[in-house]
């Protein structure tokens, strides 16, 4: 009996009749040049579509003979708020030179007409001077705001600011992050619309020490018939045909069935949970009034969360009507309380900033709007539901996304019972670890937080709490309402284990299908 084995050419031929005319084509334009992009290869002749090349690239990838090495590239571009910046000059710097032309002090008012600065911009500027040290604020004898530049401030308008320097490199195109610039590239990120930052993954292509043998062989590139169709049977042109060896035993990409999206899935369990719990589910708009979204929450009307940077407003309709019923307890209890107890917020309150429309950037205004029509008690409702915030994107942060909240309603509801739903609910999503700790939200008085052990760390999943005097007795709802939410797209992140919330919402369908059942 012949038992000698194969040789390595031996084996090499064999491989090599079993390539597709694609795969040879790639061989041997990688003989010829390498390592190479996938871009390179598209000239019309060898290959016409980048689909093509990569198709052969993770074949010969498969087999053995040919590396494919992929690296993150990072590209820094000017935003809107950047160019406008190159033009008229960063924000900083402009408030920073009117205090020196201002003698270095002025009232705020004084500064943001000398600097020129828009209502929207002086906040924005005011906080750059600040965190960067340039300058301090303080107080005249009559309560109004005086900025005054620092010692630091002057040395800054003295020597060419970084900042605009970087603003100027990015002026002649997109830029990659030059290790002298990184900070500060990262820095204007943070500043809305200043720069785009945009990821991309760079492939090059070269041979392995086998694909380079087989490369090196007399290769066939003409045309072969990889299936045998009723039109090759049919004409005769079989008789005269190649035909490529068809090898069984290289793999083959695994058929995923259709299900549901991760998110929908993650959805679902959520509302069977508060169903279960004796929740009824509710819904609402998505553009809102300031009146409902904020006020009727006891937010300040001068609170920073109603900034452009924050909020979504809209210019079409621009303002929607108000509750008749509702606006003088509203604004009584921002002014002075309104007999709850509290001394509200002071000052005035304006019914043209209540009046204003914005997307909703929570789901409590839902529940608000509920408690205000629906005080049956005892009241148990959920949302799950879209909210938006002018957030820029990045791998923790979207500018729409969904939260989960819950409410109950009914006499005798208080923290101890809070406290019993919270480890409750989260118990039923699967943690077992759980811990509840003071915290602070604008509306609720007692507030928690609620935190979960996952992998050996505790993680802030929500905020919870019983909703404020303030808060209730405009909607005449006279008895205790305790609150929870948190957001669905932290909670996917956990159950799936992912480091980018932006991957929750890309169509690869491939790492879909990967990703667990829930």
């Amino acid at each position: 009996m012949d038992t000698a084995q194969p040789t390595t050419q031996e084996r090499d031929e064999v491989v090599a009749a079993g390539l597709s005319v694609a795969e040879r084509r790639l061989l041997v334009a990688l003989a010829a040049q390498q390592p190479v992009r996938p871009d390179d290869l598209v000239d019309g002749e060898r290959f016409h579509q980048l689909v093509e090349v990569m198709n052969a690239a993770n074949w010969l990838h498969s087999k053995g003979l040919v590396a494919i090495e992929e690296r993150l590239e990072v590209r820094y571009s000017l935003g809107p708020s950047g160019i406008d910046a190159l033009e008229r000059g960063t924000i900083e710097l402009r408030a920073a030179s009117a205090l020196a032309s201002l003698g270095g002090g002025a009232p705020l008012a004084d500064l943001a007409a000398e600097a020129h600065l828009a209502d929207g911009e002086i906040g924005i500027a005011l906080g750059l001077l600040r965190r960067m040290g340039w300058a301090t604020l303080a107080q005249d004898p009559s309560g109004a705001p005086v900025v005054t530049l620092t010692d630091e401030g002057r040395t800054a308008l003295s020597v060419p600011y970084e900042v605009e320097r970087v603003l100027g490199v990015l002026r002649t195109g997109p830029q990659g992050p030059a290790v002298s610039d990184a900070t500060v590239l990262e820095g204007l990120r943070k500043r809305k619309g200043m720069v785009d930052r945009v990821e991309r993954v760079v492939r090059m292509l070269s041979l392995q020490p086998r694909g380079a043998r087989i490369a090196a062989m007399d290769l066939q590139l003409g045309p072969e018939v990889s299936a045998l169709t009723q039109e090759v049977l049919s004409s005769g042109a079989w008789r005269d045909a190649t035909f490529r060896p068809y090898d069984i035993a290289r793999f083959a990409p695994t058929a995923a069935g259709g299900r549901l999206h991760p998110l929908t899935q993650i959805t679902e369990r959520i509302r069977a949970i508060f169903l279960a719990m004796g929740f009824t589910e509710i819904r609402s708009d998505f553009v809102e009034s300031c009146f409902w979204n904020m006020d009727s929450l006891f937010i300040p009307q001068d609170h920073p969360a109603r900034e452009l940077q924050d909020t979504f407003y809209l210019s079409a309709p621009a303002t929607l009507p108000l509750p008749p019923e509702r606006v003088a307890k509203v604004a009584a209890v921002h002014r002075s309380g309104g007999g709850t107890g509290s001394s509200g917020w002071g000052g005035g309150w304006s019914e043209q900033e209540a009046a204003r429309a914005l997307l909703r950037t929570h789901t409590t205004v839902s529940t608000i709007r509920h408690l205000a029509t629906h005080q049956a008690w005892p009241v148990r409702v959920f949302s799950v539901d879209r909210v938006f915030r002018n957030e820029a994107v990045s791998y923790k942060h979207l500018p729409e996304f969904q939260q989960i909240e819950g409410i109950v309603a009914e006499p005798g509801a208080s923290l101890d019972m809070l406290v019993g739903l919270l480890r409750e609910f989260y118990s039923r999503m699967g943690f077992s670890q759980i811990r509840i700790r003071p915290g602070y939200f604008p509306y609720t008085e007692p507030s928690v937080e609620l935190e979960v052990q996952f992998k050996g760390r505790w993680m802030e999943m929500g905020g919870a709490g019983i909703f404020r005097p303030e808060v209730t007795a405009p909607l005449g709802v006279e008895v205790p309402v305790l609150a929870w939410g948190l957001g669905l797209e932290r909670l996917a992140m956990l159950w799936l284990g992912g480091t980018d919330v932006r991957h929750l919402y890309q169509n690869d369908l491939q790492r879909l299908a990967q990703l667990p059942v829930l």
